[in-house]
C-alpha cells in the first residue's frame, strides 16, 4: 500500500463512480467532480484521512449508480489536492496507488461506501523475458509512430515511458494518457498480468495509429480540395480583373444578355432578368448562388414568350376529327362544335374551359387529344392524380435547392407555344394535406380574368395564361371543390351501349390491337357474334378498357398458331371464345329469370358506371332484432329503418301481424360486402324486399328499381339515372320502376336503352308493390262510413289510387 496509509486486504472506505474516465495505480491525475454525492464522498475520505475508491461506470446516463451500475475492478487512490471551483464543482488530484476489487456497495446515502479488496498485481520486468522485451520494443516503435501523428502529445511522456523497464507500468502509464474509448481503458485496467496487459495495449494502440492514418489522410484529401477551389477563385477573379480593363466581358454573361434581347418579353419581365443577370456576373463561377441564377436564366429565357401556334378553328374540321377518332358520343360531340363555333366567331373569348366527366374508359383523354390536332394547338398532359402538394401547380421558390417551376409553366415549356392545349387530367383526384391545397392554386389557373397574370413561385414574374385553352377530366364532380367547379363548363360523358362497343371494336380497338400484334387484316376475323359474346359473358365495364385487353388476348392467341401451327386465317365466332378467353366470367341474364321472395335488384350510381345492386331480405322467428350488413353508410342504414317504419304503420293492410316487428327478425343484406354502399336510393328497393319477404309474396323477374322512400311512402327523385339505366340494360332486365319525378330525365338517356327498357314511373311506395310484386296480397282494408266494399283485389300497403292517378307505364 501507499505510504502513509494503514489498509488491510479488505477495507471499507468511501467510493466515487467516473463517467467517462478511467484511473490507473501510480499515475497522477486531476478531473473536475460535480455531483453532490461524490463530493461529498471526498470530504468523507479527507475527513477521515483514508484513501478514496475510483470505479468506472458502466452506463455515464445513470445519476445514481448501483453495484450493477459499477465495474468490478478500480484504483485505491489517495487524495492529493481539493479545489473549490466556481459553482458547486470541485476539481481534485488524485494519484493512483493500487488495483481493487468492488465486493459490495454497503451504503449508498449521502455517498457510496464500499467494501474494497486490494488487489496484488505480480512484478514483471522485461529483463527477465526476451518476450517481454520483444513486445516493449515493439509497443516503444508503436509509440513513437504515434506520437508522430497525435497532436499536442507532450514529449515529457515519451521520455517517461522510454525509461521504464515495467511492462505493466507502461501500459497503465500509455492509457492513461491518451484518448481511448472508455471500455478499452477498463480492459487494461482489468488486466492483472503484466506482459498480457502490455500486449491488449498494444493492439489498441495499433488501431488508434491506424484511426490518425485515416484522419490525416481525409484532412490532407480536403486541404488539397480547398487549395484547388482558391487556385480557381483567383484565377477566375484575375481573368475578371483583366477583362475588365480590356473593356471585355465574359462569354457566358454576354450570351445571357443577347438572349435576353432576342426574345419578346415584357417590359417587367425583361427588368427582372437584367437584374439577375447583374447578379451573376458579381458572382464567383463556382459558388452556389451562381448555379441557381443560372438555372432561373435558362428556364426563364425557354419559356415561349410571346410564340404562338396558329390556330385552325373549323366546325367542320373538328367534326371531322372526331367522327374519325370516336364512335357514339353525340351529344359530347354536338356540345364540344358548340363550343369550337363559338371560338370560330368570336377567337378573342377566353375564360372557357371544359371539365369531361365519366366513368373511366369512355374516351375523355383522347377526346382532348382529338381537339387539340384538330385545332392546330399544341398538346401538354398534367395528370393531377395523387398531387397533394401546392407547390406542385405553382412551383417552389429558387432559393430551394432542386427548386423547379410548378406543373402549369412546365406544360407551357413542354408546348412551347403560348396559345396550347393543356389537359389536367383526374382533377377529381387531387388530394390535401398539410403542404397545401392545390385545388385552391388552380383556382387562379381556371379563372380567365386572373390568369392573365399567372405568378410561379419559381419565375417570380407574371405569365400570362389567357391564351391556354384547359380542359379537365374527372370520374365524378362529388369530389371537386364547389369553388373550381363553378370556373368550369361540365360536360358528362356516359357509358357506352354494347352496340356502340361492338362498332368501337371493329373500328378502332381490333385494328389497334392487330397492327401491334403483328398481324395482318386477313390473319384474323372476329364475328359480330363473337364481339358481342365478349362484350356481354367477359367483360362489365362503361368503357372499353377491359374489352380492349380481352381482344389483345385473343390476337396473342391468334399470333401464337400463326407461328406454332402455320395457320394462314384464323376465324373467331361465339362459340369459339373459350378456348381463347376461357370459361365467361358474367351471366347477365342468369339471376333474372327466376321470380324469388325477398330478393330485389336494386341499380346503384359509381363513379365508374352503373351498377345492378341486390337487396336481400330474410325474416326469421326472433325478438325483433333487425340486421343490416353489406358494408353499408349510415344513410342506407336510415333507409332501411325509414322502410321498416313504413311497414309497420301499414301493417294491418298488408295483412300482417300488429306485432309482427315484435316477433321476428329481419335480416337486410346487400352482397358483395367488401365495397362500401350508401345513399338512399335503394329506399323502394329495400321496402320491396321486406314485404315479399314478410309476405312470401316473389318478385317479378326481369325487373329493377331505384327510389328513395319517406316514412309517409313517398318515393323521391333520384340522380344518375342514366347510368343506373345503363346498368339495368347490361343485366338483361326489361322493367324499371323509377320515381315519377325523374320523368324528366328520361330525355338523357341512349336511344338504345330507352327501346329496350320498360319505365314505369311511380310517386308512392304502394304503386311500387303493386308493379313488382308476382301476385298481389291478399287484405281486407279497413270499411270507411258510407263507402261500400269493393269486391276486388288491392294491393295491401294504402288506400287505392283515386282516379286517374297511379303509376305510368312507358315504353319507347
Amino acid at each position: 500500500m501507499a505510504k502513509g496509509y494503514d489498509i488491510l486486504d479488505t477495507s471499507t472506505m468511501p467510493v466515487i463512480a467516473l463517467r467517462g474516465l478511467t484511473v490507473f495505480p501510480n499515475v497522477l491525475i486531476h478531473f473536475e467532480v460535480a455531483r453532490e454525492a461524490s463530493v461529498k464522498a471526498l470530504e468523507a475520505a479527507m475527513t477521515a484521512g483514508s484513501p478514496v475508491f475510483l470505479v468506472g461506470q458502466k452506463d455515464i446516463a445513470v445519476d445514481e449508480p448501483g453495484l450493477d451500475d459499477l465495474y468490478q475492478v478500480g484504483t485505491i487512490s489517495s487524495i492529493r489536492q481539493i479545489l473549490r471551483m466556481p459553482g458547486d464543482n470541485v476539481r481534485v488530484m488524485v494519484e493512483g496507488q493500487a488495483r481493487g476489487r468492488l465486493l459490495q456497495l454497503l451504503r449508498t446515502q449521502p455517498h457510496l461506501e464500499a467494501e474494497v479488496r486490494e488487489i496484488d498485481v505480480p512484478e514483471t520486468s522485461a529483463r527477465g523475458s526476451a518476450k517481454a522485451e520483444a513486445l516493449m520494443r515493439a509497443t516503444y516503435e508503436l509509440f513513437q509512430e504515434y506520437a508522430e501523428l497525435a497532436p499536442k502529445l507532450s514529449p515529457d511522456l515519451i521520455v517517461h515511458i522510454l525509461a521504464s523497464q515495467d511492462p505493466g507500468h507502461i501500459a497503465d502509464y500509455v492509457a492513461q494518457n491518451i484518448p481511448m474509448r472508455n471500455s478499452d481503458k477498463q480492459t487494461v485496467l482489468e488486466e492483472l498480468r503484466p506482459v498480457r496487459r502490455l500486449e491488449k495495449l498494444y493492439c489498441l494502440l495499433e488501431r488508434e495509429v491506424e484511426i490518425l492514418n485515416l484522419d490525416h489522410e481525409i484532412e490532407d484529401r480536403a486541404r488539397e480540395q480547398m487549395s484547388s477551389h482558391q487556385r480557381d477563385y483567383y484565377l477566375r477573379e484575375q481573368i475578371k480583373a483583366i477583362q475588365s480593363e480590356l473593356g471585355e466581358e465574359a462569354d457566358e454573361i454576354e450570351e445571357y444578355r443577347e438572349r435576353i434581347a432576342k426574345a419578346d418579353l415584357p417590359d417587367q419581365v425583361r427588368e427582372k432578368l437584367e437584374k439577375e443577370l447583374g447578379r451573376l456576373a458579381k458572382q464567383s463561377y463556382s459558388s452556389s448562388e451562381s448555379a441557381v441564377l443560372r438555372s432561373y436564366l435558362d428556364i426563364c429565357l425557354g419559356l415561349p414568350w410571346g410564340k404562338r401556334t396558329r390556330e385552325k378553328v373549323s366546325v367542320a374540321a373538328v367534326r371531322r376529327r372526331l367522327d374519325r377518332d370516336h364512335f357514339g358520343l353525340e351529344k359530347v360531340k354536338e356540345r364540344i362544335l358548340e363550343f369550337v363555333a363559338v371560338r370560330q366567331l368570336a377567337p378573342d373569348l377566353k375564360g372557357q374551359v371544359l371539365c369531361l366527366v365519366g366513368p373511366p374508359g369512355v374516351g375523355k383523354t383522347s377526346i382532348a387529344m382529338s381537339m387539340a390536332r384538330a385545332m392546330g394547338r399544341e398538346l401538354a398532359r398534367v395528370s393531377l392524380g395523387g398531387v397533394s402538394d401546392e407547390a406542385e401547380i405553382r412551383g417552389h421558390r429558387k432559393t430551394y435547392v432542386g427548386a423547379m417551376p410548378g406543373r402549369i409553366i412546365s406544360a407551357i415549356d413542354q408546348a412551347q407555344s403560348c396559345n396550347p392545349l393543356i389537359l389536367l387530367d383526374e382533377i377529381d383526384k387531387l388530394g390535401r394535406d398539410h403542404r397545401g391545397d392545390p385545388a385552391s392554386a388552380l383556382l387562379e389557373v381556371l379563372d380567365g380574368e386572373q390568369n392573365a397574370s399567372f405568378r410561379d413561385n419559381f419565375l417570380e414574374v407574371p405569365f400570362d395564361l389567357s391564351e391556354v385553352m384547359f380542359i379537365t377530366t374527372a370520374n365524378t364532380t362529388d369530389t371537386i371543390p364547389r369553388p373550381l367547379l363553378d370556373r368550369m363548363e361540365v360536360i358528362e360523358l356516359s357509358s357506352y351501349t354494347d352496340e356502340e362497343k361492338v362498332q368501337i371494336a371493329k373500328r378502332h380497338l381490333l385494328p389497334k390491337e392487330l397492327a401491334r400484334h403483328g398481324l395482318a387484316k386477313g390473319q384474323l376475323k372476329v364475328s359480330d357474334g363473337a364481339l358481342r359474346e365478349i362484350i356481354a359473358a367477359y367483360t362489365r365495364e362503361s368503357g372499353v378498357r377491359v374489352l380492349e385487353r380481352r381482344l389483345a388476348a385473343v390476337c396473342r392467341k391468334t399470333a401464337m398458331k400463326v407461328v406454332s401451327e402455320q395457320v394462314g386465317s384464323v376465324r373467331v365466332t361465339d362459340r369459339d371464345l373459350e378456348g381463347y378467353l376461357g370459361v365467361p366470367r358474367y351471366h347477365p341474364e342468369r339471376q333474372v329469370l327466376e321470380e324469388r321472395v325477398g330478393v330485389v335488384n336494386g341499380l346503384a350510381w359509381t363513379s365508374v358506371g352503373g351498377e345492378l345492386l341486390e337487396v336481400e331480405v330474410n325474416v326469421v322467428p326472433g325478438s325483433g332484432k333487425v340486421e343490416l350488413t353489406g358494408n353499408l353508410g349510415d344513410v342506407m342504414k336510415e333507409s332501411a329503418h325509414a322502410a321498416l317504419s313504413f311497414i309497420r304503420s301499414q301493417a294491418d293492410r298488408l295483412d300482417l301481424s300488429a306485432d309482427f316487428y315484435k316477433e321476428k327478425d329481419i335480416h337486410v343484406h346487400f352482397p358483395e360486402g367488401a365495397v362500401p354502399k350508401d345513399g338512399p336510393s335503394a329506399g323502394i328497393a329495400i321496402t320491396t324486399a321486406m314485404v315479399s319477404a314478410l309476405t312470401g309474396c316473389p318478385v317479378r323477374r326481369c325487373i329493377a328499381m331505384t327510389g328513395e322512400v319517406t316514412l309517409r311512402g313517398r318515393v323521391l327523385p333520384i340522380g344518375g339515372l342514366k347510368e343506373k339505366t345503363m346498368a339495368a340494360f347490361r343485366n338483361g332486365i326489361k322493367t324499371v320502376i323509377i320515381p315519377a319525378d325523374n320523368a324528366k330525365d328520361l330525355e338523357e338517356i341512349d336511344q338504345t336503352v330507352r327501346k329496350a327498357l320498360q319505365f314505369i314511373l311511380v310517386e308512392r311506395a304502394d304503386q311500387v308493390l303493386t308493379n313488382a310484386l308476382s301476385r298481389p296480397v291478399e287484405a281486407s282494408p279497413p270499411r270507411r262510413r258510407g263507402r261500400p266494399p269493393k269486391n276486388r283485389q288491392e294491393l295491401p300497403g294504402l288506400p287505392p289510387a283515386p282516379k286517374g292517378e297511379g303509376s305510368s307505364r312507358l315504353s319507347q
